[in-house]
């Protein structure tokens, strides 16, 4: 998903021209990250380490900073764990937003609704603006009434965390609304250790930064924020159902992934990694088996996994996280 991320944003087209990327991960995973840029988009990127997560708010303002510093163009901001089947159409909906952008307007795109999801946040456009609306308001995941309504009123649409924007207008909104993060996070850059194309954040500065995501810290509460919508076959791989959707299935509806045998199921996401995998006569679950842990959910449960997650940690199993 991190190549397929990166792959967006290497064609250039008479629409726009990308520049180099700005990568932005926990530093854990940087070696991995390296590994999976051969190929992909070659030597030009910058990779950002992280001591530790602190959200999305930091990782904008620190981008929009590093941006700010070798260029004047728009910064579109990817999360890494989206499946786009539409790239064409992906494309031309940058390209209406970065009209709005390039006003001074904070763009995010809103994914069209296939369906009453109550696993994502919702985005309720007002005025029309141009080729987008203005935000009327950003609302959290919905129950099942809630999203049936959303869906049939029309005006509201999945919140893809997908933005775009002028560096000097998100770093003068960040100021304004989150100040302290803007603060923190300007000094962990400047006092990072940079090693070629690779900078590591201060840990000491950066864990000082406050912890929340840039919907909450800014969009929420700028009076510059649009929405553009995108209907691109976006899907939120967040879950265990969304890479059931993704995958190659059987006549049955299951799909398979490692050493896995299957007798009378149906609609499974059955996965084994280095275990073997049995199931009889079961239908709608996920099973993940590793070698040191276990999983099994209702496939309608898969947005809940957090609950697991959650579980472990007051059990004091990290080691399985």
């Amino acid at each position: 998903m991190l190549q397929e991320t990166l792959s967006r944003v290497s064609t250039n087209t008479n629409q726009m021209n990308f520049v180099e990327p700005i990568i932005v991960a926990n530093q854990r995973h940087g070696s991995a990250i390296e590994g999976q840029l051969d190929g992909v988009i070659g030597s030009g990127h910058t990779l950002v380490l992280e001591p530790e997560g602190r959200n999305t708010a930091p990782v904008v303002s620190i981008a929009a900073d590093l941006a700010s510093q070798v260029s004047d163009s728009l910064i579109l901001v990817l999360p890494a764990d989206h499946h786009i089947v539409d790239e064409a159409g992906f494309r031309s909906a940058i390209s209406r937003g970065a009209e709005l952008a390039s006003q001074g307007q904070l763009v995010t795109f809103g994914i069209q609704p296939s369906g009453p999801e109550t696993g994502y946040g919702y985005i309720q456009a007002g005025q029309k603006m141009g080729p987008g609306f203005n935000v009327a308001a950003f609302v959290e995941k919905p129950d099942q009434q809630t999203a049936e309504m959303y869906l049939s009123e029309g005006n509201y649409f999945w919140n893809a965390g997908i933005f775009l924007f002028r560096a000097d207008t998100v770093l003068a909104e960040m100021e304004t609304h989150c100040g302290e993060i803007a603060r923190c996070s300007r000094e962990a850059l400047a006092h990072s250790n940079r090693d070629g194309q690779t900078i590591a954040l201060d840990k000491a500065l950066f864990s000082k930064c406050p912890s929340e995501s840039f919907d909450y810290a800014v969009m929420e509460k700028t009076d510059r924020a649009v929405v553009v919508p995108m209907d691109v076959g976006w899907s939120d791989v967040g879950a265990w159902n969304a890479l059931w959707e993704m995958a190659d299935k059987d006549e049955r509806g299951n799909a398979c992934l490692g050493d896995v045998t299957l007798l009378d199921t149906d609609n499974l996401y059955a996965r084994g990694e280095g275990i073997k995998v049995t199931a009889l006569g079961v239908r709608d679950l996920v099973i993940v088996a590793t070698k040191d842990a276990v999983m099994v959910m209702p496939t309608e449960k898969a947005q809940d996994v957090k609950s697991i997650v959650e579980a472990l940690e007051k059990e004091g199993r990290n080691d399985l996280l």
